[in-house]
């Protein structure tokens, strides 16, 4: 039996499996932990992923990994990093990016040149306050890596020349998808006139190399790019991912060019495109309302699950982290309609679930209007898991909501690309996705769902028009 194995190197940890190359069945799994906080060590990333594969590696055939997008690696001359690597969802370079807009001549300068207009996730505006905060260290830079970029470049030996893949290059803002090219011009314009040295790029089925122990190494790719490979979405499929932040995506066969600057214009690892809206706050919006009301998980669905739809009127904005999609990055979770009537704890429980899903509908919404017309909808991740979850967003929806078997899906993307550059064939091996539920809606629940979300968008404008 062929054996390859993939990783996500996500925020909170690094999780593996080893799956048969044939079929795709996992035949092992391992995590561990990554530290907190939206600048870590890059260190840190590797010293959980050995962690997490000790023993495994060594009997597998080849490797790939996925990791979250838009983290910023600086590497000096000897290859060791000149400060702590900024997370995706770190916002200190928020202003940065409404800076680097300006600069080029506005959003549709920045759509036009490479599909996407900068926030504060965007690698190329983390470099721009790099440069204006830090630029002693700044000026030690001769490498820029992302996350998924260090592992691999780990893996492979700090001889080798780092890599990266399309999928993620396309999150940087200095790398276009449409033409397949860095734009070392806006890496300049960020960088305050420097150029450190980049990855290469790597096509889909593009081996890196190999680890000391000889497997094959795949270009790798990052966290939603990974996810839509081990979903293996066919075009009209939207993902909705409830991990720590919220994610909606779709392949599509061209590239996107948004200049409003909701629409992420992302690759995929195929060779196709993947427009994406994020969102910050998703799966944090539960945990964070049960440890606020004193409870685990499960009480707060039982909670929430005895509050009338709708909670009466309350409604959460749970933009806790400050948010990307609206692009609130000093914002902060708010509730709105407290009353006597509304002030229980069920109906807060209830209200966090809506309004995680309604910031998530809102997503939705922004594909939509680009001319992508929903054949399913899958709901995945690890809130996804929730039965009320998947009832609610159905109603906020109004659509059937597909929940695959629950599966590390980044990690199992990471896997079929490593089977699909071992076994260098023109496109990756089929493997099977099982459906765990699909959630139908009646109409009248549909229309409960229009009211929630006029509620919910009622309170959102109010307070951010």
């Amino acid at each position: 039996m062929t054996r390859v194995a993939g990783v996500d190197s996500s925020t909170q940890s690094c999780k593996i499996v080893v799956c048969d190359a044939a079929t795709g069945t996992v035949l092992e799994r391992a995590t561990a932990p990554h530290p907190d906080g939206t600048a870590v060590p890059a260190e840190a990333w590797w010293d959980a992923l050995r962690a997490a594969s000790d023993g495994l590696l060594d009997r597998v055939d080849a490797i790939a990994v996925a990791a979250q997008q838009q983290g910023m690696v600086p590497l000096d001359a000897d290859g060791a990093p000149v400060r702590d690597a900024l997370l995706w969802n770190d916002t200190r370079s928020a202003a940065a990016a409404d800076d680097l807009v300006r600069e080029l001549g506005g959003p549709q300068r920045w759509a036009d040149a490479v599909g996407s207009v900068p926030v504060a996730s965007f690698t190329v505006a983390k470099l721009r306050w790099f440069a204006d905060h830090e630029p002693h260290l700044a000026d030690r830079t001769r490498r820029i890596l992302l996350p998924h970029d260090y592992l691999t470049w780990r893996l492979r030996g700090l001889d080798a020349e780092p890599v990266t893949d399309r999928g993620d290059a396309s999150g940087t803002g200095y790398w276009s998808p449409a033409t397949g090219r860095y734009r070392e011009d806006l890496l300049a314009l960020a960088f305050r006139g420097r150029t450190p040295l980049l990855p290469r790029v790597l096509a889909p089925a593009e081996a890196a190399g190999r680890t000391p122990t000889g497997a094959l190494i795949a270009a790798g790719t990052g966290d939603n790019a990974g996810a839509a490979l081990g979903l293996g979405l066919d075009p009209g499929d939207v993902v909705l991912s409830l991990g720590t932040s919220g994610t909606a995506y779709a392949r599509a066969e061209t590239p996107s060019a948004d200049s409003s600057g909701a629409i992420a214009g992302f690759a995929d690892a195929t060779g196709a495109f993947l427009p994406l809206v994020c969102t910050l706050n998703a799966a944090r919006v539960l945990t964070s309302a049960a440890q606020l009301l004193g409870v685990d998980l499960p009480d707060l669905e039982t909670s929430a699950a005895q509050a009338p739809p709708g909670a009466d009127g309350l409604v959460m904005l749970p933009y806790l982290t400050g948010e990307r999609t609206p692009n609130l990055p000093h914002a902060a979770g708010s509730l709105h309609g407290l009353c006597p009537r509304t002030m229980h704890p069920g109906h807060l429980a209830r209200a966090a679930y809506e309004g995680m899903l309604c910031n998530l509908a809102d997503a939705l919404d922004r594909l939509v209007a680009t001319g992508i017309s929903p054949r399913r909808i899958l709901l995945i991740g690890g809130a996804a898991r929730s039965p009320l979850v998947r009832a609610i967003a159905a109603q906020i929806l109004g659509h059937p909501v597909i929940v695959p078997e629950p599966e590390e899906y980044v990690a199992l993307g990471a896997a079929r690309q490593a089977a699909w550059a071992l076994a260098g064939t023109a496109a990756p091996p089929r493997w099977p996705t099982r459906t765990a539920a699909e959630i139908s809606v009646s109409p009248d629940a549909a229309g409960t769902g229009r009211v929630i979300r006029d509620t919910y968008s009622n309170a959102r404008d109010a307070l951010y028009r």
